[in-house]
């Protein structure tokens, strides 16, 4: 193997060597810690639970003493008759009920129960002996009793205080309460602790996991076993063994166990810390076990993560060692590069003397395409004033076709006033002066409308009346409605609109007359002027039942100098003009085909007081 392949597999076998011996240490340490922190935790919860048992315990501690101030209850024991049992049992259920505990019974000296809080039941104590019960032999030993068991009449677990009963100086019957601690499970499970209670024959009389109770947590002999059968202490339960796979004492009160529990598939999640404690007046221990699952957990992660930080940490000394060779490397290529520079620098110098020649060359044609944008400025500047000069002429036009049809209107009005005065009819005379007096009015507003237009002026957005544009529109085409008869059909709303009123009318008149032209020779002739609303806005549509309009017509209606009519009868910017001064309002202006004839949609917004009228 040459030396090329064996020092990268050496630093390979080096690298992984290291990585391997990292998370190694990583782990145990991380373990050991997370056992520490699992044993401060352990211990502030074995307290908690401990001080809950013990208060739970002493709450009753004072009940069997309490009998020994009743003097029925003293009498009952003296002179055993019906009429003082009767009595002492009442009291002992009205105990019982009020402080909440299983049951309450008084045994004489022999070991027979006198009276009980359950005397009613079909179940009760009353006559059963009970002197093989441990807290019988205490209480009358003269100490205060403490024993668990299962009742031997319906199999009701509880625990049981016992005190004895003096009658002049002597014992002469033992006071009994049966408590229930159940509730303890139920908070333990509510926590989400695994904790249990072992008496003093590792019997476990209480544990958030009901499947652990009245089973044993070490191993009794069979005589054990024959004599807590021959009690009747835990009824008739067979007292398994609990399922514990492995047991190693870590410390005092400190064990590591491992459970053999079918429920949990992965090994890890049977790893439990147990620790231990023995109850106050008691001989029972109370256990809590912590998982340790998610510390090996945590355990790996941080030996993974050590592993991953020595790893990258290698990589980059090894990458850092490459790049310091990579620089010498370097180093001695810039030396080469220096000789190869000299010598580019002597070339550079004889293309100097090409290239100044060319840069003359390229100076000479900066210059001539400098006069050429000059001539093409001067070029675009005219064209510029040739456009403003053909708006001009637009202008003109439009004002002299707007004033086409009002002078047309002024003409019959003055021949009539003439015929009027002739006659003597002064009123009527005088009532036309005055609509020519409107119409020379209006004239002037329109070249002012029209001269407001060609220069976007600020009166665009004024307040407009529906109606009386109409009815202004009317008035100036009504020469031309009474020569062709046309029915004109108004299914609009009186409304305000968001426009100058001269230029709705200019509008209005515009798309009225192009109707008019195109229902000339039509029989039944007919201009339907509907409106209706759309939000904020306006929409009113001109309809006529005329030829209609062809595709071809269409695509160039709003083309200024677009027309159909014949020569000298439009100059063809009615349409263009109303769109632009629809535009100008933020309105539009479009046309639709019909089945017969075509129809115009002028659409404008409505006036901000019209909007919060129709709300």
């Amino acid at each position: 193997m040459s030396v090329r392949i064996r020092k990268p597999l050496f630093l390979s076998c080096l690298l992984l060597g290291l990585v391997l011996l990292c998370s190694t240490l990583t782990y145990q340490f991380s373990v050991q810690h997370g056992i520490d922190a699992l044993r401060e935790q352990g211990n502030r919860q074995l307290e908690l639970h401990t001080r809950g048992v013990e208060s739970e315990i002493e709450r009753f501690v004072w009940l069997p003493g309490l009998l020994q101030l009743n003097p029925v209850t003293l009498q009952l024991l003296q002179s055993p008759d019906a009429s003082h049992q009767l009595e002492v049992n009442r009291y002992l259920a009205a105990m019982n009920e009020r402080s909440g505990t299983l049951a309450v019974y008084v045994l004489d000296s022999g070991g027979r129960v006198l009276a009980s809080s359950n005397w009613r039941r079909s179940d009760s104590y009353v006559g059963e002996d009970l002197s093989f019960r441990p807290y019988y032999t205490e209480a009358m030993a003269g100490r205060p009793g403490r024993f668990y068991g299962i009742g031997s009449t319906i199999g009701e677990a509880g625990y049981y205080l016992s005190s004895p009963l003096r009658v002049k100086g002597r014992i002469a019957g033992v006071a009994v309460v049966k408590v229930r601690l159940g509730q303890l499970e139920a908070g333990w499970r509510k926590a989400g602790a695994d904790v249990f209670i072992a008496d003093e024959n590792g019997v476990i009389i209480l544990a958030s996991k009901p499947r652990w109770r009245l089973n044993v947590i070490h191993p009794l002999s069979q005589a054990r076993r024959n004599q807590l059968a021959q009690s009747l202490q835990y009824h008739w339960a067979s007292l398994p063994l609990l399922q514990l796979k492995s047991r190693r004492t870590l410390a005092p009160g400190l064990d590591r166990w491992e459970l053999s529990d079918p429920d949990v598939a992965a090994p890890e999640g049977r790893l439990f810390l147990a620790q231990s404690r023995t109850l106050n007046d008691t001989r029972w221990q109370l256990t809590l076990l912590s998982p340790l699952a998610a510390l090996k957990a945590a355990a790996w992660t941080h030996a993974m993560l050590a592993a991953t930080i020595v790893a990258v940490l290698t990589l980059l000394l090894i990458a850092w060692n490459e790049r310091r060779k990579v620089i010498a490397t370097r180093l001695s290529a810039r030396e080469a590069l220096q000789a190869a520079n000299s010598e580019l620098e002597r070339r550079i110098e004889e293309r100097t003397a090409d290239l100044s020649a060319s840069n003359e060359r390229l100076l000479a044609e900066i210059r001539e395409r400098e006069l050429a944008e000059q001539t093409l400025r001067k070029a675009q500047n005219e064209l510029i004033q040739a456009g403003k000069l053909a708006v001009i002429g637009q202008m003109s036009t439009s004002i002299a076709h707007e004033l086409n049809q009002p002078l047309a209107a002024l003409r019959t009005l003055s021949g009539n006033t003439v015929k009027f005065l002739a006659r003597g009819a002064y009123d009527t005379a005088a009532a036309n002066l005055k609509t020519i007096g409107e119409l020379v009015e209006r004239m002037g507003k329109i070249t002012g409308s029209l001269r407001s237009f060609a220069r976007r002026s600020e009166h665009a957005d004024g307040q407009a009346r529906l109606e009386t544009a109409v009815d202004a529109a009317l008035f100036l085409l009504q020469p031309r409605l009474s020569r062709h008869p046309v029915t004109v059909q108004r299914e609009f709303d009186d409304v305000l609109l968001a426009i100058d009123q001269t230029r709705l009318e200019q509008i209005l008149v515009n798309l009225i007359g192009n109707a008019l032209d195109a229902l000339q020779g039509v029989p039944a002739a007919c201009v339907r002027l509907v409106g209706q609303r759309d939000g904020g806005r306006y929409q009113l549509t001109v309809a006529d039942n005329g030829g209609g309009l062809p595709e071809q017509v269409r695509q160039h209606l709003f083309e200024p100098f677009f027309t159909t009519k014949p020569q000298g009868s439009g100059l063809g910017l009615g349409l263009t003009l109303s769109a632009s001064l629809a535009a100008a309002a933020n309105g539009t202006l479009q046309a639709q085909p019909l089945p017969q004839g075509a129809a115009f949609v002028l659409q404008l917004p409505l006036c901000p007081e019209q909007e919060l009228h129709h709300v």
